[in-house]
């Protein structure tokens, strides 16, 4: 049996049990510089000193006795101590080169001891955490220049395909893409996966997991509904929320979930953190917050982010016995759906305006979104772009005006479809798009179907 066909299988009995934080445990420790560095990074010229992957290197020990007091609690599935263990976030601590090293070190310590306590009536799992990173690809680092962005996507799909190969090669179960506040950050982790599926030719269960604002959107504008739209061609095995706040405010935006034909997944903070950015919120309280969304059957698995602890998962998997999981909605046999910022039907057809790519010839982008914002304010439910004019440099033509058009709310929210015959035109949208995009293939040459979906986008060849 397959570890998705396990889970799936567990799950249909029973709510399963994902561990709490393991940032809040090793603050318990208040750890030195030199106790962060330990021998492998003793020689190291920056600092490391909060750096919490490290110590899956540096203090082993300490990281495993953490599994180990999650796995006593009850969790059914622990997260490795990799949440910044990719190139882009290690960067900042001067060892981009050791994501590789770190992840498969976290793997390998979360394997190990689940593999400790795995029994047949109870098997544990390690699910392999890759975390947002500190830049984001698709909201502009520069307000005052839309276009630009911190990271590229390129970027950000080397790094997490180095996380999510340590991880693998370390023994982990299931990767977690935790905490979105961007989704094309996700889309680019879920591509790097696709590419060690391809690679590995097996099948990888992945959970992707939003961090939500009040109001019910991640921190890039998209919609909870758009965001699972966006992320449903990596086939998840469940998806939902974590952080964010307490248990409590996440409730109301767990049944904006309740359609979604995979497992649901919620691991709030421990409540609202005080003045001092500590979280109060009592074991018994969080559990019994989260049996709201046990009591209404909106979940499949339930655990604690921020400020939550051994005692607080002991507690709501002692509440999680008394309640049947989520049931799941059969999957829809209708058109696949599209999002921008908030989801769109697929069109009956699609009609371009020449004169878009007119203007982008020309150099002119501004009077080419101006064209855009009109036809989304007068009622458009797409915004369809192609690019097949001879220019110096198409695709990066092709990225300057999607960037641009994006940093206009209107367009933003709505799917893109983006046609033309050149494949690295159109590969340079869809590496923009934080929804899930069309492709018009009626004359597209260089690529495929299966291709265009790792972009997380959907394929036709008959508008």
């Amino acid at each position: 049996m397959t570890i998705r066909e396990q889970l799936s299988n567990l799950a249909s009995q029973r709510i399963l049990i994902l561990d709490g934080a393991m940032g809040s445990m090793l603050q318990r420790h208040a750890l030195t510089e030199a106790e962060f560095r330990g021998e492998r990074f003793a020689a190291h010229a920056g600092k490391v000193l909060g750096c919490n992957d490290v110590l899956c290197l540096s203090k082993p020990t300490l990281v495993s006795d953490i599994h180990e007091a999650y796995l006593k609690a009850g969790a059914d599935i622990i997260e490795t101590c990799s949440f910044n263990a990719t190139a882009v976030s290690l960067a900042g601590f001067g060892i981009a080169d050791c994501a590789y090293e770190i992840s498969l070190a976290a793997a390998s310590l979360a394997r190990k001891a689940a593999d400790a306590w795995s029994a047949p009536e109870k098997p544990r799992f390690v699910a392999g955490s890759m975390g947002p990173t500190a830049k984001c690809a698709g909201i502009p680092s520069d307000f005052a220049n839309p276009v630009q962005r911190a990271v590229t996507w390129d970027e950000l799909s080397a790094a997490y395909y180095d996380n999510a190969r340590g991880l693998l090669d370390g023994g982990a179960d299931l990767l977690l893409v935790e905490t979105v506040i961007d989704s094309v950050n996700a889309k680019a982790a879920l591509y790097a996966i696709g590419r060690l599926r391809n690679e590995r030719g097996i099948d990888i269960p992945v959970i992707v997991s939003a961090s939500i604002a009040h109001g019910g959107r991640i921190l890039s504008g998209q919609t909870l509904s758009a965001f699972y739209v966006a992320m449903s061609h990596a086939d998840p095995i469940a998806i939902g929320m974590n952080c964010s706040f307490g248990a409590t405010a996440m409730l109301p935006y767990l049944r904006q979930l309740a359609a979604v034909p995979c497992m649901v997944i919620a691991y709030p903070n421990a409540g609202t953190p005080n003045q001092a950015g500590d979280y109060d919120e009592t074991p018994a309280l969080m559990a019994e917050a989260e049996a709201d969304f046990m009591s209404e059957g909106l979940v499949n698995i339930v655990g604690g982010c921020c400020g939550s602890t051994p005692e607080h998962i002991a507690a709501i998997a002692e509440k999680a016995v008394h309640y049947r999981p989520r049931a799941l909605p059969k999957p829809s046999r209708v058109s696949p759906l599209l999002s921008g910022l908030e989801p769109g039907a697929l069109p009956a057809q699609v009609a371009y305006d020449d004169r878009v790519e007119t203007l982008v010839a020309a150099g002119d982008y501004d009077e080419a979104v101006e064209l855009l914002c009109s036809a989304a304010e007068t009622g458009a439910s797409y915004i369809a772009l192609r690019l097949d004019k001879e220019l110096p440099d198409a695709p990066l033509a092709m990225r300057t005006l999607v960037n641009l058009a994006l940093s206009y709310p209107d367009i933003a929210r709505l799917p893109f479809v983006i046609g033309g015959s050149r494949w690295p035109v159109v590969e340079a949208a869809l590496k923009c798009l934080p929804g899930r995009g069309l492709v018009d293939a009626s004359r597209l040459v260089g690529a495929g179907e299966a291709l265009i979906q790792r972009y997380g986008a959907a394929y036709l060849t008959n508008l």
